[in-house]
């Protein structure tokens, strides 16, 4: 059978139904599938959540009965959790083998958890975004929320997943997600010896030196935990061996064997794999040809001139917004032919406004932005487009119009941008491609690839994209599409779920 995003879809409906019909699943993130807000008039209305990663972890339930736990993010999903008693319920407007839990800590303990701990202090050090000169600085204060905010919130979600995984019928599955909740399968191992578990981490997972900065204590209750499970997955094989190599750094009993990516401790081996998360090729495809997205395609076909760069990021200094800008104004600079045929539009998504190094960084990608128009621009033209908003449908738009597409991050677990830009347009733009980010392993052979502190290879990436002849640009184009289309998400989820229904089939045997 050859890969296409319709045969991935059969083989997780058969998986489903054969493997896992009898089995419950049970999902673990901070965020989940569901958002309840109430409207101006105080009515509880849902929303439901966007991307392709929780379209197709959602699109589970269509096969199997689903168990969703997250955070009460507002007022909305507060009430909600209030009027259900702290229990699981039913979400039938969306399928009837969906349920959701919301986990409801205390504002001051979520504060701690999010604000101190998961965001900035593992964030920035999984995308090695310390000044490490300077900061991080682990005081009192970050001691305190580790103890009375990290490990509090993850106590409650493995109460929340061992109170789950104890209703009736054969044991579940759990699948825990990313770096929010390192912690909780080893509480939840403590009291659910046999059950299978996996954890799946969505960033990059740095070196041992790297982890260092962060207090002996901290570090190995994280390993630790994770070792816990039966299986870690991560995006890409250079996070499978600095992972690894973690474990052997910082756990003096682990056995590690790098040729089976395991980890042995005592009697328990945990599998560590690279599961490469990818983009709904299916769902992509059909927004492209929706009436609203036509829309805003022709609107930001105005602002285009001969040739469009385009940038898709939230805003954010892993990102590597600015280096961006700063290659594009050298190439403007160094080649003047370009200037008045060439623009660049950049869509920018608002994210931890509340953070001061974000609200920085915001400020100094506005002023490069002035600073790049006010050196080039005319009454005509000038050099750059920005918006400033969470638009997915308009970002997908501008997408399908890019002759460039730049994606420089410094470090990313994937970038799904990489993948989604190259899955919608539709004029063999150019992909240039840091090589630091997660899916260089999959696209770099047929992208531009760039170092992300690499200034002048960056200038001279835009300046071979915008002049490549057009028989190279359909040739990588096409390849790129066919490498996205044979590895889409359901066959990542499918991934993700067979090596978890092995472990429990091998059991079942061993057990017998």
């Amino acid at each position: 059978m050859s890969a296409s995003p319709e045969n991935s879809n059969a083989r997780l409906k058969e998986l489903c139904s054969q493997r896992l019909s009898s089995r419950r699943l049970i999902l673990a993130s901070n965020r989940g599938p569901i958002e309840y807000y109430f409207t101006e008039d105080k009515q509880l209305r849902l929303g439901r959540g966007s991307g392709g990663i929780v379209t197709a972890l959602g699109s589970l339930s269509n096969y199997v009965e689903l168990s969703w736990i997250a955070s009460a993010m507002g007022e909305g999903d507060r009430e909600v959790a209030r009027r259900a008693h702290g229990k699981r319920f039913k979400v039938p407007s969306v399928s009837d083998n969906l349920y959701l839990n919301f986990v409801v800590s205390p504002r001051d303990t979520y504060h701690k958890y999010y604000s101190v701990i998961c965001n900035p202090l593992l964030w920035f050090l999984q995308h090695y975004m310390w000044n490490s000169p300077r900061t991080p600085n682990i005081n009192q204060v970050v001691y305190d929320a580790w103890e009375n905010g990290y490990v509090s919130v993850n106590q409650a979600f493995a109460q929340a997943v061992v109170a789950e995984a104890a209703i009736n019928g054969l044991q579940p599955i759990v699948i825990l997600n990313d770096y929010h909740l390192y912690l909780a399968s080893s509480y939840i191992r403590e009291q659910m010896p046999n059950l299978v578990i996996q954890h799946f981490i969505h960033i990059p997972w740095p070196s041992p030196c790297y982890w260092q900065l962060l207090p002996s204590s901290m570090r190995q209750a994280i390993l630790r935990s994770l070792c816990a499970t039966d299986i870690v997955g991560l995006q890409a094989m250079r996070d499978v061996s600095n992972f690894l190599h973690c474990c052997e750094s910082f756990i003096d009993e682990a056995e590690i064997y790098y040729e089976q990516r395991r980890v042995r401790i005592k009697d328990h081996i945990v599998q560590v794999k690279a599961y490469p998360v990818s983009v709904d090729v299916v769902g992509l495809k059909k927004l492209v040809s929706s009436a609203r997205l036509k829309e805003d395609e022709e609107r930001l076909r105005q602002l285009c001139a001969e040739q469009t760069i385009v940038r898709v990021d939230r805003l954010e200094p892993s990102k590597n917004i600015i280096r961006g800008f700063r290659a594009f104004d050298m190439l403007l600079e160094r080649y003047p032919q370009f200037q008045g045929k060439v623009k660049f539009i950049a869509f920018l998504v608002p994210t931890r406004t509340h953070l001061k190094p974000y609200q920085r960084y915001t400020q100094e990608v506005t002023e490069i932005i002035e600073a790049i128009n006010n050196k080039y621009g005319t009454e005509e033209w000038h050099p750059i487009d920005f918006f400033y908003e969470n638009n997915y449908i308009q970002a997908i738009a501008g997408m399908c119009l890019y002759d460039v597409l730049l994606v420089n991050a410094i470090i990313d677990g994937m970038n799904l941008v990489a993948k989604e830009g190259p899955t919608v347009n539709n004029r063999d733009g150019v992909l240039v491609l840091s090589e630091t980010v997660g899916a260089c392993e999959q696209l770099g052979q047929n992208a531009l690839t760039v170092a992300p502190a690499d200034l002048e290879g960056t200038t001279q990436a835009l300046y071979t994209a915008l002049t490549m002849p057009a028989d190279e640009r359909k040739k990588r184009a096409t390849e790129l599409k066919k490498s996205i289309e044979e590895k889409d998400v359901t066959d990542w989820i499918s991934c993700l779920l067979e090596d978890a229904v092995n472990l429990v089939e091998e059991r079942s045997v061993t057990s017998t």
